[in-house]
């Protein structure tokens, strides 16, 4: 029994030991995607706080809900609720695999739906330091993988990986991601334009945990460093299979948003 629990533990090693840096890459990247799947539908509250390169702050208040589509990427919306001057704006998303996202932004002074197109994705969100591209639900496929190093972060170990898009119209030519090899939860992003310059960092904090597995980051944090704004978003009221009809993610029913 000793020896073939070494043999094993041997293959074991010789396995990872073949695995390339890329292979490494992908395979963290399904790994994690996997853990994510069957949760069905969510809604929460979101605070967004804007801050400028001197510190002055705006909120804005948002609510989220995201519906579950197996093999065909998720379908999500936001919608603004304060201030009274933003209130009502909605973005709606439609991920794909394999395909462009969907998007649109409905504007309600002009009651009116503007189709966000690929090219524009990379641009600023409702004036935040997130991008039309970074409110997306990204699909594996989307990318291409490269496996760094393991490195301490905080009280956890971390696996650090590279994320370069498939999609030439993005606005990042690669994403550096740290996520700690237990949980496989995302702590912090390195964003680099298509020049290569790391333009954002995106930090999360204060995970807590649903329906025993799902993992969401009650704080997120996206810093320019070419600007020195940030944006936080703060997520409240996490709730899970909630029963969300399918008919609530479409242009029609974007005009409806109250």
């Amino acid at each position: 029994m000793l020896a073939l629990a070494c043999f094993s533990l041997l293959q074991t090693q010789a396995l990872a030991a073949e695995e390339t840096a890329e292979e490494k890459g992908l395979r963290l990247a399904l790994e994690s995607s996997a853990r994510n799947d069957g949760f069905g539908d969510f809604t929460a509250g979101m605070t967004m706080v804007l801050r400028d390169r001197q510190g002055r702050e705006s909120v804005r208040q948002m609510r989220f809900k995201v519906l579950e589509v197996p093999e065909n990427g998720d379908k999500s919306l936001f919608v603004f609720d304060q201030p009274r001057d933003v209130q009502g704006t909605a973005l709606l998303t439609h991920a794909h695999v394999n395909t462009e996202d969907d998007q649109w932004l409905y504007l309600p002074a002009l009651k009116r739906v503007k189709r966000i197109s690929a090219s524009r994705r990379s641009g600023s969100f409702m004036g935040s330091e997130f991008s039309y591209e970074d409110m997306s639900l990204p699909a594996v496929e989307e990318y291409t993988y490269r496996y760094l190093r393991d490195e301490p972060c905080g009280d956890l170990l971390c696996t650090v990986t590279e994320q370069f898009p498939l999609d030439e119209k993005s606005g990042y030519s690669r994403k550096v991601i740290w996520q700690d090899s237990g949980e496989l939860r995302t702590w912090r992003v390195e964003l680099h334009d298509r020049r290569g310059s790391h333009l954002k960092t995106l930090t999360f904090a204060n995970y807590q945990q649903y329906l025993d597995r799902y993992w969401r980051a009650e704080q997120q944090t996206m810093v320019n460093h070419l600007t020195g704004a940030s944006t936080t978003l703060k997520w409240t009221d996490f709730r899970f299979r909630t029963n969300i009809d399918e008919s609530e993610f479409t242009q029609t029913a974007l005009r409806r948003v109250r």
